[in-house]
């Protein structure tokens, strides 16, 4: 029987599943019952060995295949992290937490994994060993690079390691993929302008800090308009611009201006946090004020390497019957951090005509389950096939 068949015979049961951990998200590394739902699952599946607390709150199972001779050990990795939204579904699974909700899908990638390491474990049809990685924190806290720095690649002996997401817009149960490249770095800054306070009515007394962050705002557009080659991406947002007053007849003290740089190669990264500084800095001076810059490297560039996306492709294309080459997307992913540790590849799986990742409305799509499923399955059988 096709696995696609196998895994809609199952979607009942992992629909189940993925439904109850979307009405108990848990954020960042608070993954408590999450993690033990997930391990507890993988001990009953008969994992040969289930490790929790990588990472502070990420499980690993291994699932040694029928031979183990070849060596090889594949990592499959699913985030279970939500985001801290509050949802606006209605639906019956909806979030039970107040300001927390799966608006992500990782609820769904959860689920699909498990699934897989369900079957993995039954039919053990690969020589090698499957390692799945249930990762918290994807969602701005770095949990990627803390299970990376716990050492689990070299404790588990990973070689190679795979991600998926779904993705609205895509036909439900396809896929796409590219080489090299494929989210962005995503920088994070925050720019504190000291001005001089005083009255609204007298701004000559004042060093107006509004109007000097305001220029800063604008100037910093110049980054992708002027500084960088069109021909490479970078996108340089300014997301909050918080005064030291509220007041209608007070020109504040300071301004503190929050945003992110968004790249996709190291070169662009260095000029944009180059620029950045330099502006920030001379256009206050300009206006007699001074800044002060925070500035930090958060999620690097996610690099799909080349054989192994090729691999990716060809094991959605039997799933799926196809595999379309995907944009490139300027969103992060710490799913990064593992590939930065190990060669591998991340792939989109569609979610069909739904509301997007990040917004109040969005669910995961039940009907991806068994391609995101088979995907995994043959994936892990094929790398390391019975002789």
């Amino acid at each position: 029987m096709p696995l696609t068949n196998r895994f809609a015979e199952l979607l009942p049961q992992i629909t189940q599943w993925r439904r109850d951990i979307h009405a108990h998200p848990e954020i960042l590394f608070d993954t408590q019952r999450t993690s033990a739902l997930v391990a507890e699952k993988l001990r009953a599946f008969g994992c040969d060995e289930v490790v929790e607390g990588l990472g502070r709150t990420g499980v690993v199972g291994l699932i040694h295949g029928r031979a183990t001779g070849s060596g090889r050990v594949v990592g499959l990795r699913a985030d279970m992290d939500a985001l801290p939204i509050r949802e606006a579904t209605g639906l019956e699974h909806a979030s039970t937490v107040p300001d927390a909700m799966h608006a992500c899908g990782h609820d769904g990638h959860t689920a699909m994994l498990l699934g897989a390491a369900q079957y993995l474990a039954e039919t053990r049809n690969f020589d090698g060993t499957v390692a799945v990685i249930f990762q918290p924190a994807e969602e701005g806290g770095g949990g990627g690079r803390e299970m990376v720095e716990d050492g689990m690649m070299e404790r588990f002996g990973i070689q190679e390691v795979y991600g998926m997401h779904n993705w609205p817009g895509i036909p439900t149960g396809e896929f796409a993929i590219r080489p090299g490249p494929f989210f962005a770095a995503t920088d994070i800054f925050e720019i504190t302008i000291e001005g001089k306070g005083g009255h609204a009515a007298k701004p000559q007394d004042a060093i107006d800090s509004t109007v000097v962050a305001s220029h800063v705002v604008l100037a910093l557009q110049s980054i992708a308009s002027r500084n960088v080659d069109p021909v490479e991406q970078v996108v340089v947002s300014v997301t909050s611009f918080e005064t030291s007053s509220t007041a209608f007849n007070v020109l504040p003290q300071s301004v503190t201006l929050k945003g992110t740089v968004r790249s996709l190669t190291p070169q662009v990264q260095d000029l944009a946090q180059d620029r950045l500084h330099r502006i920030a800095e001379q256009t206050a001076l300009a206006f007699g004020a001074a800044a002060r810059i925070d500035y930090t490297r958060n999620y690097p560039v996610m690099v799909n390497e080349t054989d192994s996306t090729r691999f990716a492709a060809d094991v959605a294309r039997q799933v799926a019957g196809g595999c379309a080459e995907a944009p490139l997307i300027m969103g992060g992913e710490d799913f990064a951090f593992m590939l930065e540790a190990r060669p591998g590849a991340y792939i989109l799986v569609g979610n069909g005509d739904t509301a997007p990742v990040h917004h109040p409305e969005y669910d995961f799509n039940d009907e991806a389950i068994p391609a995101g499923c088979s995907w995994w399955v043959q994936l892990a059988e094929q790398r390391m096939p019975l002789g």
